[in-house]
């Protein structure tokens, strides 16, 4: 196996958690602060998510055309620049179509940087080290935050640690090899409906865990505001949901080496559901703390065990197809969770995030009772 290859691909993809986590809650803030309501600052988060489809349809033809290690370093280098005009252009019409933008490019990062990295793992060693790419990741997301409390969010110093990262980070791929093969062809709607019948349970915790992510970077810091906490209270409590998604991944992924991976996939479900159910009954509570911890963990726990379900299923131009079907739904997620939950919380109760986060595991939930949900995926021996 390339383990150096293996640990600069996952840095990279690193790179884009810590930039996100630095920059997209002060985008939130921003509006917060410019006096948009949770229905606009919703709409922003959601924009994204547009830009997710349409970067997961040309996927496999830019790959096919330009090389997987070459789109991922363009791909950074703009995420760059477009992360760079948030500082600079600060005007709600034009974030609008910055986050779009950021949508396309970095979702491309994540299909090459998710594939690349299955393709490299051995078969025995594919739950701990998908497990280390999705505990790292989180802690990326944590670190992004924090940073942000401490440098402070008067100023756009969030942005510009962004900017450098996305733009350094490139130089890490440079003479990497072992990446996926991909044909030039699009992927369609129809493609992602025959993959959602195919695999229901992956597809619904995909997109599910796409709405955590949104609104855990975008409206938790809102929610928590509006709980009567201050800023920097509110910024750490979207941390610590993102220390408890990285919490478990790697005991989890160890576990999916050794277990039935839908034992533990349906324990994760059923552990959102209920951790979601009591954040608005603790939410004044120093309980609060360690709900937090658990519902970032089971949330993260389903997004790891589909990426190594879908890891052990397909490879090269399939497995690129796969993660582009995943960052379909992903889009899904992202533009339908902060839209509802932006609105709930608007318009109908003030805890409408975690009751919607409630209503998505309970779904989930009942999927996965049924004959089929995770297709013909075999489990480990």
């Amino acid at each position: 196996m390339r383990w150096a290859t293996y640990f600069a691909v996952l840095a990279s993809v690193l790179s884009v958690g810590l930039a996100l986590g630095v920059s997209m809650p002060l985008v939130s803030l921003r509006l917060e602060g410019w006096g948009y309501g949770s229905f606009a600052i919703g709409v922003m988060a959601a924009m994204p998510a547009i830009g997710v489809l349409l970067g997961a349809k040309i996927s496999s033809h830019l790959a096919a055309r330009l090389g997987t290690a070459n789109l991922m370093r363009l791909c950074l280098w703009a995420g760059a620049v477009s992360i760079g005009l948030l500082a600079v252009w600060p005007s709600y019409p034009v974030w609008l179509v910055l986050r779009l933008m950021i949508g396309v490019i970095l979702t491309l990062v994540f299909i090459l940087g998710e594939s690349w990295i299955n393709q490299l793992v051995v078969e025995q060693w594919r739950g701990r080290l998908v497990a280390l790419y999705g505990s790292s990741y989180a802690l990326s997301q944590l670190a992004g935050p924090l940073l942000l409390g401490a440098l402070g969010t008067e100023h756009d110093y969030g942005f510009w640690v962004g900017v450098g990262l996305l733009m350094t980070s490139p130089f890490l791929l440079l003479g990497r090899s072992g990446a996926p093969t991909s044909e030039a062809c699009s992927v369609t709607l129809a493609d992602l409906l025959t993959f959602c019948r195919g695999l229901p349970a992956i597809a619904w915790a995909v997109s599910l865990f796409a709405a955590f992510e949104a609104m855990i970077l975008t409206l938790l810091p809102v929610y928590c505001l509006r709980q009567g906490f201050t800023t920097e209270i509110a910024l750490a409590m979207v941390s610590t949901v993102v220390v408890g998604d990285a919490l478990l991944q790697l005991p989890i992924g160890a576990l999916a080496d050794r277990l039935s991976r839908r034992t533990l996939f349906t324990g994760c479900a059923m552990l959102l559901l209920l951790s979601s159910l009591a954040i608005p009954l603790l939410i004044d509570t120093l309980l609060i703390w360690p709900l937090w911890v658990l519902f970032g963990a089971s949330a993260g726990g389903l997004f790891t065990l589909s990426l190594i379900l879908i890891g052990e299923r397909y490879r090269d131009d399939a497995l690129v197809r796969a993660n582009a079907h995943i960052a379909q739904l992903w889009g899904i997620g992202c533009l339908i969770g902060p839209l509802a939950a932006g609105a709930g919380s608007q318009w109908i109760s003030g805890h409408a995030l975690p009751l919607l986060m409630a209503a998505g595991a309970l779904g989930l939930v009942i999927l996965v009772s049924r004959q089929g949900a995770f297709g013909t995926v075999a489990e480990p021996a």
